[in-house]
């Protein structure tokens, strides 16, 4: 064995060595050696102070059915809560962007109003953001007997869609175990099929694709698992601020009867309840119950001479301040502007509520993308289906503006597009075709020049011009041209000063004409 090997050996045979005893203190299970601690002073992680004993219990409140019902029924701030998004989200709908003929457009939004369908998935948004979740069984006219199999648009027959059945997850909507494993899928990882109770207690297995899912907050992972796939209730997370405004506003009325407190100070009142009988005792109550009835701005009160009466009013200052921050915690927490919330004017000097407002409609702009979107990318197809049988290639749509322009408004945005385009016509960068495209454009957004046909635009001339002076375009700077300095015409007092093109482009022209008169 060489000497290498042999010192190996050796090394192998003798025991570890001992590690160091760690003679720092163990640290307590739970706590981290990174957060601030003052001992002493008690303040910081892992010292006795009250704010250490704050501890946050997992409640799931969406799972509490008789207190999500008892709360919208009867409190008015959670059923705005729940109400106002999914209202505006739906108020102005949606326009539909496909090149099909009109006719079809108006067939498809006379189908809306005929089997309310806005109205129904405005019904399953409340009920999401309620219970956090709902589903809407989309009815197909002829697939009583096929629910549990996937939806074959080849099978959808012509006036067959009669509209959406709307069941919140504790009205006998259960998802089952099984996902959807298919990647493609746009619902892959939900639950592949529901088992839907009908009110004669008859059990449907109903197939992912024929339903349309109405999910409250969403969730990680796990708790996600917890709520059988569904997201959370909105209640969530508002409902420990609203315990403090509703135990707030009892308080304040509460000492609205405590306003005004009359005290009546007597020298032996004590003597007599000591020493007196029952008999005596009776007749003070009785006399001082008496005279507390009687009491008014008319009439007397008749004390001893000794005695004293005293009023004394209490002090509600301060107390609207902090009934004012709990209400901005519920707005806070809702994503809805107390000026919306709770009706009230915007606060403070200039205010005018503008800035909270377009807040909250970028709030239901991406709660429309979000939620919306995937139920209308999935109902639009099955419509179209059952109304022409046929989907359309560029079947698209957008959400219309969720605030209406008052007349004002829409004045002052149609004279400023409109300038615009005349301004870009003047100068030459577009066509006449082109400039009435624009304005027809307009219709949808002012609700002017709808009456340019689409006959008017072809008719329309294609080419562009040159400013106001009349040069370029179709002209050829080289071409002859009659009398470039002639006399001077109405108009050219109308031109701007200021238009340094203009002047160039006749400044070159006069050069040209002078250059060709010289060589003749």
């Amino acid at each position: 064995m060489s000497r290498r090997k042999r010192k190996f050996a050796k090394d192998a045979r003798q025991p570890p060595a001992k590690k160091p005893k760690n003679t720092a203190a163990k640290m307590p299970p739970g706590l981290t050696t990174d957060a601030f601690s003052n001992v002493l002073a008690r303040l910081g992680s892992g010292t006795p102070n009250l704010m250490e004993g704050t501890e946050y219990t997992l409640t799931r409140l969406s799972k509490n059915y008789q207190l999500l019902n008892t709360l919208y029924r009867e409190h008015w701030i959670i059923r705005k809560i729940i109400d106002a998004i999914p209202e505006d989200m739906t108020r102005n709908w949606i326009t539909i962007t496909s090149t099909m003929e009109p006719d079809r457009i108006r067939k498809l939004e006379k189908l809306w109003r005929v089997r309310r369908v806005k109205s129904k998935i405005l019904e399953g948004l409340k009920w999401g953001r309620l219970y956090g979740g709902a589903v809407g069984l989309i009815m197909i006219d002829g697939h009583d007997d096929m629910l549990h199999q996937p939806l074959d648009f080849d099978l959808i027959m012509p006036g067959s869609f009669k509209g959406l059945m709307i069941l919140d997850r504790w009205s006998g909507v259960y998802p089952n175990g099984d996902l959807v494993s298919n990647i493609d899928d746009v619902e892959f990882g939900l639950p592949e099929s529901y088992q839907v109770t009908m009110d004669a207690g008859q059990t449907l297995q109903v197939h992912h694709s024929r339903i349309l899912r109405f999910s409250g907050r969403q969730l990680p992972y796990w708790e996600k698992i917890a709520e059988t796939y569904w997201g959370a209730s909105e209640v969530e997370v508002v409902f420990d601020e609203l315990k403090k405004r509703d135990n707030t506003s009892w308080n304040i009325a509460q000492l609205i009867f405590l306003a005004n407190l009359r005290v009546m100070k007597s020298e032996d009142l004590g003597e007599m309840l000591a020493i007196g009988d029952q008999r005596m005792q009776t007749d003070i109550y009785n006399t001082i119950q008496a005279q507390n009835w009687l009491m008014s701005n008319m009439g007397m009160h008749l004390i001893g001479k000794n005695d004293e009466f005293q009023t004394h009013q209490y002090s509600f200052s301060g107390l609207n301040d902090i009934y004012e921050s709990f209400m901005l915690d519920i707005a806070g927490a809702s994503q809805i502007p107390v000026t919306k919330l709770f009706g009230r004017s915007p606060a403070g000097m200039n205010a005018t509520g503008e800035s909270d407002m377009q807040n909250y409609y970028e709030v239901v702009q991406q709660q429309q993308e979000s939620t919306l979107g995937p139920i209308l990318d999935k109902l639009l197809p099955i419509m179209c289906m059952s109304e022409f049988g046929v989907i359309p290639d560029d079947l698209d749509y957008t959400f219309n503006p969720i605030r209406t322009p008052d007349d004002e408004e829409v004045a002052e945005l149609a004279d400023k597009k409109t300038k615009s385009i005349v301004e870009v016509y003047n100068a030459g960068l577009i066509s006449q075709k082109i400039a009435l495209k624009e304005l027809k454009q307009l219709s949808d957004s002012t609700g002017m020049f709808s009456n340019i046909s689409d006959e008017d635009i072809e008719k329309a001339d294609e080419s562009t011009h040159q400013g106001e002076l009349g040069f370029g375009g179709e002209l050829g700077y080289g071409d002859e041209i009659e009398n470039p300095l002639g006399a001077e015409t109405p108009y050219r007092a109308g031109l701007p000063q200021g238009d340094s093109s203009g002047f160039e482009k006749f400044k070159r022209v006069f050069d040209q004409f002078r250059r060709r008169r010289r060589n003749s």
